[in-house]
């Protein structure tokens, strides 16, 4: 009976309520659900709230990301996700010549716009995602062809991707590389930037709320946004005194906590 509630209010009318959700970090730490999470999301959808998955992590496919919800038993459809590898794709033009510094979300973005992926030069831009496949070859080969000419764009700029066992290299440390040795500046799509936002109205014109782990991106998309934003501190804030780039509306140890305090 639950799945089903989780069913039915997913398809919510866009022009009511709506939270923007970060993945990592709020509902998961590396595809391992946080625990509360599913309950919490599903308490939402239970009072008409939409929920809009919104990651900066564009090494999943869009298919990936909804088995994982599924996983960690939440319902969700292919349109209620939005990645900075789709933020990415949106700058640019159908038929362009792209070299991906990334995984298959970034594939599957570029592909599904109706853009050329290469695995050599020429071509008219490079994009940068996280990627495990980084070595000093693909440095080579990216920071080559933006010096060739190549326009620059990175999905985001988190230097750190939270998971159980603390924080591993995120996808800004490899655009810094790239960055670096090209010795060029990336557009940057992802949150907190403009093309993730656009997106993120496109999907859903109302938005009320962003909830993150991250004040630098989930925090500036909010205030990009003109709406408030909710710190969990589950993913890579920890319960220090750490300066915030961003001042929460906010804050809570996790989703489930957020949810209790702020949904009557």
């Amino acid at each position: 009976m639950q799945q089903a509630a989780e069913q039915s209010t997913s398809r919510s009318d866009p022009s009511g309520e709506a939270w923007v959700v970060d993945l990592d970090g709020v509902i998961w730490l590396a595809g391992e659900p946080i625990s509360g999470s599913a309950l919490a999301v599903a308490r939402l959808r239970q009072r008409g709230v939409r929920i809009v998955f919104a990651t900066n992590n564009a090494a999943p496919t869009v298919a990936d990301l909804v088995s994982r919800l599924r996983r960690a038993g939440l319902e969700a459809q292919p349109g209620d996700v939005v990645t900075s590898a789709q933020a990415a794709a949106s700058l640019l033009a159908p038929g362009s010549r792209v070299f991906p510094c990334a995984e298959g979300g970034v594939v599957e973005a570029l592909t599904e716009g109706g853009i050329s992926v290469v695995d050599e030069g020429p071509c008219d831009a490079v994009v940068v995602g996280l990627t495990r496949r980084f070595d000093f070859d693909l440095l080579h080969r990216a920071a080559t062809l933006v010096r060739q000419g190549a326009r620059f764009i990175g999905t985001n700029e988190d230097a750190t991707y939270p998971t159980p066992d603390g924080l591993l290299p995120g996808a800004g440390a490899l655009l810094a590389a790239v960055a670096t040795a090209a010795e060029a500046t990336a557009e940057v799509a992802g949150k907190p930037h403009q093309p993730m936002a656009d997106l993120i109205r496109h999907r859903v014109p109302h938005v009320s709320l962003v909830v993150g782990d991250r004040p630098s991106t989930d925090g500036a998309l909010a205030r990009r946004l003109g709406v408030p934003f909710a710190l969990v501190r589950s993913g890579v804030t920890g319960d220090g005194g750490e300066p915030l780039a961003v001042r929460p509306d906010h804050d809570a140890p996790d989703l489930g906590a957020l949810v209790t305090r702020i949904v009557p």
